[in-house]
């Protein structure tokens, strides 16, 4: 199956890129998943980031990382892995600074106890540099974050689905723990107002990080 329509031509250098990693993530898959189905991801993650993406240049690196997260959650949703971390998902609008925000502190609280993911209902290019700027003044370096959409496959694998005022629909399936904190995007705001929904995010994710903890 050839998912290599919805590029250009021009790219023709990016498909090729793309192509190694598709050969690398079947070695790294090899019996869990077809080839058929990491093409798939693979090509899907990186035309889901073009949509928004402003400088191409390292696309095929994110799609790498982007395809590789979607398919450990498939695995996760999967049952392919038995006694794994819990899984955190975190959804906001644009996905550059809420859920952004809210990653970067729960990674930053649990280490490697947790593994955490965030996502949006519709991605903006990058995270906001304000927010950026914020969490780095917290020690928390995010500089390699980038957006990327909400994808089924993420949701499945999620034992926790925090919403942080979205108002798109993502999927809803039973046994996971659904969240609504209703925050405003600081992604245009001043840093002084960053500051506040870092420290508003922070309350929440402490209390989250302390119930699961338990």
């Amino acid at each position: 199956m050839s998912t290599t329509a919805e590029i250009p031509e021009s790219q023709e250098s990016q498909i090729k890129l793309l192509n190694r990693v598709v050969e690398e993530l079947n070695k790294k898959y090899e019996g869990i998943f077809s080839a058929e189905t990491i093409e798939r991801y693979v090509f899907e993650s990186y035309t889901a980031l073009a949509r928004t993406a402003k400088i191409r240049t390292h696309l095929p690196l994110l799609a790498e990382h982007f395809a590789t997260d979607r398919l450990e959650a498939l695995r996760h949703a999967g049952d392919e892995i038995k006694d794994s971390l819990p899984q955190v998902l975190f959804v906001c609008t644009r996905n550059v600074g809420r859920s952004q925000i809210a990653s970067a502190l729960l990674k930053h609280y649990a280490g490697g106890e947790v593994h955490v993911r965030s996502a949006g209902i519709l991605p903006d290019a990058e995270v906001h540099p304000v927010v950026l700027d914020v969490l780095a003044e917290r020690g928390i370096d995010i500089g390699k974050a980038y957006p990327k959409p909400l994808t089924d496959d993420v949701v499945r694998a999620s034992d926790y689905v925090v919403n942080l005022g979205c108002d798109g629909a993502y999927p809803m399936y039973p046994g996971k723990h659904y969240l609504d904190w209703d925050l405003m995007d600081p992604g245009d705001e001043s840093p002084e107002r960053v500051r506040a929904v870092v420290d508003e995010i922070d309350v929440h994710i402490r209390e989250l990080w302390a119930e699961m903890s338990k």
